[in-house]
């Protein structure tokens, strides 16, 4: 995989005690601190031990995280899915689209396209949990994430339903350069309902992701790897194959639901052909 874009954590929403939902100003890295927040522990040190303070946006992402696994019943699923044509496809146009574009398609923004694609499709997963109701949310808002040495950030592409693959890949190579170059808004990480994680950029080809509070699922996208298949016509052939790992909030979702969704994903991606736009 191409993208550096592994999502985590997020500014998105927080539950109110009234139970209700409202934005709040940014923090200036990918979380907003919330209780429960991390008990101080007493690990005594020695001599060549090296002790590094704690960031604010360290602190921030700790606790959104402890949250979410707190407040959130986890449950996880996984979808292999045959990314063969997309491969061949996206590898006999990335030159092209390089020198025409000035930046890479990369295999990331055609996973972002399909889950927009999907949760269009399956409204029920773009939700959140407040309290006493479910909010659906309207505006499909995909949350990545961009890693530098010793941060994390979520920026959000908003309304990536209505984007293509170009567009979704332009905001990607965009919001990465302002977190590298430091120039990131605050807005431009809130808002997010669903998000994707590129996990196979390091190789993982199976992982459970925490979900991204107080978004209901994330979903990693495992490394592309080649493996021997069994085909329709019993014979063996070499595929590209990739896993898609989904978390899920059990007080929002159920596993018939988080299926139907991912199958929709699988088919999307198993039916990218030369004949696919990227515009």
């Amino acid at each position: 995989m191409e993208s550096g874009n592994i999502p985590k954590a997020s500014n998105e929403a927080t539950v109110q005690t009234n139970q209700t939902v409202e934005n709040k100003p940014a923090a200036p890295a990918a979380a907003v601190a919330a209780k429960p927040s991390t008990p101080t522990v007493n690990i005594p040190t020695l001599p060549g031990d090296i002790e590094i303070p704690i960031s604010g946006v360290r602190k921030a992402i700790a606790s959104n995280m402890l949250r979410s696994k707190h407040e959130a019943p986890h449950a996880w699923t996984m979808m292999e899915v045959d990314v063969t044509n997309l491969v061949e496809y996206r590898d006999s146009i990335k030159s092209d689209f390089k020198k025409r574009e000035g930046f890479n398609i990369t295999y990331f923004a055609f996973f972002v396209k399909a889950v927009a694609q999907a949760l269009k499709e399956f409204p029920q997963i773009n939700s959140m949990w407040a309290g006493d109701k479910i909010i659906q949310k309207k505006d499909i808002n995909i949350s990545i994430a961009v890693a530098t040495d010793d941060a994390l950030f979520v920026p959000v592409i908003k309304n990536a339903d209505d984007k293509s693959v170009k567009g979704i890949a332009k905001e990607i190579f965009d919001l990465a350069n302002k977190v590298r170059t430091g120039t990131l808004k605050a807005d431009e990480m809130q808002g997010g309902t669903f998000t994707v994680n590129n996990t196979g950029s390091f190789g993982s080809v199976q992982s459970m992701g925490i979900i991204n509070y107080p978004q209901a699922a994330i979903l990693q996208v495992e490394s592309i790897v080649k493996r021997p298949v069994v085909m329709n016509n019993g014979m063996i052939a070499v595929r590209d194959m990739v896993n898609l790992c989904m978390s899920l909030d059990h007080r929002v979702l159920d596993g018939l639901i988080c299926g139907r969704f991912l199958q929709r994903v699988k088919q999307i991606l198993e039916n990218i052909s030369n004949e696919t736009s990227v515009y």
